[in-house]
């Protein structure tokens, strides 16, 4: 199996992880102080991940040069603004629509990358990334009680305006740090992706603890009580950020987008089997559709 098959996968699987540690910290700090610990307390974890990464290299590091730096900084503010919008979804009325559009992350970042970054998708890739995302946006649909027809009837609103503004900026996010890692030109995609994980990052943990501290300096106390949630948060973002850049840099950011589609299946196999909660049968047509776009996407795209 390929290498970055098994990297999407852990972090999908991380992410799951991540994205429940949040939940548990959303009960006694804002949203963007949430957001913010999981650069703050991955931080070190990224920076151990550089260290393991390059520490039997022979070759002196690549140099860290201004289409790099600007890449990365694309990167970071791709993913804050992609933040920003989702959060922004939960204060408007038809929440449910704008999250629906926001799960087509994975088809934009295919159609962008086609179209911007020259990045080839044969037919077979386009059929699992569209198969997929339906099944993604399906499972979205069966969570939050919105039918099909409503969707579409709400194409045009601004809650569905902004979904899709929040899944470009992802998109272009995952676009722009295949850009940094791949302009060190480097082979070892290792040392590449490490450089460019510790570098997006540490840009994202000034920016938002500059605004923290500017705007929500009494938070500080609820981040230094709950600091367990925050190591683990941390952890799992590290885990999650460290499979993504790594397999981006090794492949296409659309077929491991669309592979990523996997998080969802975990959501609601966590969701089934540790709260106990039934999956519906929109749910389970839904992980179908992800599991057969997979299947697609690992035998017959190339």
């Amino acid at each position: 199996m390929p290498l970055w098959v098994l990297l999407s996968v852990m972090a999908a699987a991380a992410q799951t992880a991540r994205t429940a540690g949040q939940k548990h910290l959303a009960g006694s700090m804002s949203s963007w102080s949430a957001t913010w610990v999981r650069f703050l307390f991955g931080l070190p974890f990224v920076v151990g991940y550089l260290l393991v990464a390059s520490e039997s290299r022979v070759e002196a590091m690549p140099a860290v040069h201004a289409t790099f730096l600007m890449w990365c900084a694309g990167t970071a503010a791709a993913q804050i603004a992609a933040t920003v919008l989702l959060v922004h979804l939960f204060s408007l009325r038809n929440f449910a629509v704008g999250t629906s559009y926001a799960r087509t992350e994975a088809f934009l970042t295919a159609v962008v990358g086609f179209l911007f970054f020259a990045e080839a998708i044969d037919a077979a890739g386009w059929i699992a990334i569209i198969i997929s995302v339906a099944g993604v946006v399906l499972i979205s649909l069966a969570r939050q009680g919105v039918s099909g027809w409503a969707l579409i009837r709400s194409g045009l609103n601004r809650p569905a305006g902004v979904g899709v503004l929040s899944g470009l900026g992802f998109a272009l996010a995952s676009l722009f740090l295949r850009r940094a890692s791949l302009s060190l030109g480097d082979v070892d995609f290792l040392t590449t992706a490490s450089m460019t994980l510790v570098t997006v990052v540490t840009m994202q943990t000034a920016v938002l603890g500059a605004y923290i501290l500017a705007t929500r300096f009494g938070e500080l106390k609820a981040i230094l009580s709950a600091w367990k949630a925050c190591v683990f948060v941390g952890l799992t973002s590290a885990i999650g950020s460290a499979g993504w850049f790594t397999a981006m840099t090794i492949e296409r950011a659309a077929y491991v987008k669309a592979l990523g589609q996997i998080e969802f299946v975990f959501a609601i196999a966590v969701s089934t089997l540790i709260f106990r909660e039934r999956s519906t049968a929109r749910e389970l047509v839904g992980m179908c559709l992800v599991a057969v776009g997979i299947v697609v996407l690992l035998l017959f795209a190339e």
